[in-house]
């Protein structure tokens, strides 16, 4: 299994954790201590010897951030983790805080006295997180002081070691584009800026560049890294050697110059004093790069990461075989669901016996289509009743819950294969649901049709789309804490920007970046309710009667919606006939690839609603 179930350690009680590292910071004359979830490389997921912020606090969720003083200590979570976090943490040790409303800055600003010396590690925040806290530390007479040894690590005795898994290459024929050709493009950017170089901190970034993968990130295929990429000649790749094979070290060394990552700074410093003009993404670099080139006299030179556009916009190859990635996973999909409709409400079925079921099913579509299930692409979330109401619910053997008739069950999964990433939710009805239930469930289906369909401009951002996942739901008084979509990659990360449909997504989404589509609804104790599939932005296009080109999606994600969840009474002509265009195409897209029970499954969960 790619996935684990074991429940967090608690060898060492939490309050130990917090009273050791409050006494480390008063032996270093530290007022205070920022712990974010982060690693060196700034990506959401990070392996376990980067876990500071779960081994303090307890919260394993993939965002966060603590802030430790004296006599009060905060952690701070999205919407996604409001539940979560009170049943991981100790809210006699750590008071839960919204991360978006009271962000640690915010939390800061009322408590900070003057002299107080509030400690960071600038590799694990970015240069704009370092800037917030700062100016809040500066009104009020404070300092916000970077630290050359994070606290945590010198009280973490049984730290994980680093990961050190073997780099891998992804073939032209898959990527679409030879690394050589990414590199020029990219120095032609550069150029466009004026810059002399730009430092490449974020993985997924660097493995899309060199056409590189890697294990190091739990189901993130990305190698833990950093690079320099110059306007004129060859880019450096800072990694550990004992990452590369012989020929891969030799093909890399073709087009880029290998070093150890120890040599990072040394390089950034060379660079600076040799005034070299950098280009800085302050969202994602570590403020340590920044203040060492800003040291040596370098320009620093702010904009966005030179790689995340050209990585977000797919080009014909990747989105093939994304498709085709999608088609396998569809067969798994249905395989997975014919089962569980089979077996869900027997009252023998667990969260993590469905779960598992899942994985083995993906396995073998794998096996059976001649590309192998490479990893999951996150763990899965299988919600059984009102665990499905906590939006990123990770189950464990201690929280395991069975499938019970009456209930709502809500699974989001999703496989890494070498031509494509999957990412999709369904929430399916054990045995008959209630009116409520359907209601609930039918909203968020108007939702995700009214995304899937939507025509629009260029320059229409993601918070303008994001509106039209809510308006059914806002309409009964309802809503969710979460973005209706965000980006992602191709055998690389879930979870990939620039854009995103949310309320906080301001950048307009372009053709050929693959978007996932998933509104939702949560009642607290009750059950969950998402429905997700990925979607293509398509070409602009025109309109019958128009006078302008408009943009759209290609839902790409094929498996059945459970019909059983559908009150029709509340669709509109034109979403039932979604609603029936979609499994009309789901059937034809699968049925080659399933037969027997797993096949009348399929013909009976893909009739038209009427039938």
């Amino acid at each position: 299994m790619f996935q684990n179930f074991d429940a967090p350690s608690r060898a060492h009680p939490i309050t130990d954790r917090l009273v050791a590292l409050r006494a480390h910071l008063a032996r270093a004359g530290l007022a205070g201590f920022v712990v974010p979830h982060a690693d060196e490389y700034q990506g959401e997921y990070i392996p376990a010897s980067a876990e500071r912020l779960a081994w303090l606090t307890g919260f394993t969720g993939s965002a966060g951030a603590a802030v430790v003083l004296a006599k009060e200590a905060a952690v701070f979570v999205d919407g996604r983790y409001t539940l979560q976090v009170r049943d991981q943490v100790d809210v006699a040790d750590f008071t839960p805080e919204d991360l978006i409303a009271a962000p640690p800055h915010t939390w800061l600003k009322g408590r900070l006295k003057a002299g107080d010396r509030i400690g960071y590690d600038p590799r694990l925040m970015t240069l704009a997180e370092v800037r917030r806290l700062e100016t809040v530390c500066n009104a009020a007479g404070a300092a916000f002081v970077a630290l050359d040894e994070n606290p945590i690590d010198a009280i973490w005795h049984d730290r994980p070691a680093a990961p050190l898994f073997q780099v891998m290459q992804q073939p032209d024929e898959l990527a679409g584009e030879s690394a050589d050709a990414k590199i020029a493009r990219l120095q032609a950017i550069l150029a466009d800026k004026d810059v002399d170089a730009a430092i490449l901190a974020q993985s997924d970034s660097i493995a899309w560049t060199f056409n590189i993968r890697g294990a190091d990130v739990p189901h993130n295929p990305v190698v833990l890294s950093y690079a320099l990429l110059r306007r004129d000649g060859r880019p450096t790749l800072y990694v550990d050697g004992r990452k590369l094979s012989n020929s891969i070290r030799d093909d890399l060394a073709k087009r880029a110059d290998i070093k150890e990552e120890r040599a990072f700074l040394a390089d950034l410093t060379a660079l600076g004093k040799s005034g070299a003009k950098v280009l800085v993404d302050p969202q994602t670099t570590p403020a340590l790069f920044a203040q060492t080139l800003v040291a040596a006299n370098g320009v620093l030179v702010e904009g966005a990461d030179p790689v995340v556009l050209p990585k977000a916009r797919k080009n014909a190859v990747e989105l093939d075989g994304t498709r085709r990635a999608h088609r396998r996973d569809g067969v798994a999909m249905t395989r997975f669901l014919a089962w569980l409709d089979a077996n869900g409400a027997k009252g023998t079925e667990t969260e993590i016996s469905v779960a598992k079921k899942l994985e083995t099913c993906r396995a073998e579509a794998g096996e059976a289509d001649g590309s192998p299930l490479l990893e999951i692409s996150f763990d899965t979330i299988s919600g059984a009743g009102s665990d499905g109401a906590i939006v990123h619910y990770r189950v464990t053997e201690a929280t395991d819950r069975k499938l019970e008739p009456g209930t709502l069950y809500l699974v989001d999964s999703g496989a890494q294969y070498r031509d494509g990433t999957t990412d999709i939710t369904r929430t399916i009805a054990i045995g008959k649901p209630s009116a409520e239930m359907r209601d609930r469930f039918t909203r968020v289906l108007k939702g995700h049709i009214a995304l899937a369909t939507a025509r629009f401009p260029r320059g229409t951002t993601g918070a303008q789309l994001d509106t039209l996942a809510r308006h059914a739901l806002w309409q009964a008084g309802l809503d969710f804490d979460h973005g209706a979509g965000h980006g992602v990659g191709v055998f690389l990360s879930v979870h990939e920007g620039p854009v995103r449909i949310s309320k906080a997504g301001h950048l307009p989404p372009e053709p050929g970046m693959i978007l996932s589509n998933e509104p939702g609804y949560y009642k607290t104790g009750a059950y969950g309710i998402r429905i997700e599939n990925l979607i293509v932005v398509t070409p602009p296009a025109p309109i019958e009667g128009g006078d302008r080109e408009m943009l759209g999606f290609e839902t790409i994600t094929l498996a059945p919606i459970d019909r059983n969840l559908i009150d029709t009474a509340l669709l509109t002509p034109a979403e039932r006939a979604w609603m029936d265009a979609y499994h009309a195409r789901v059937r034809e897209a699968l049925a080659p690839g399933l037969q027997g029970v797993d096949l009348q499954f399929l013909i009976q969960a893909t009739q038209p609603l009427d039938a």
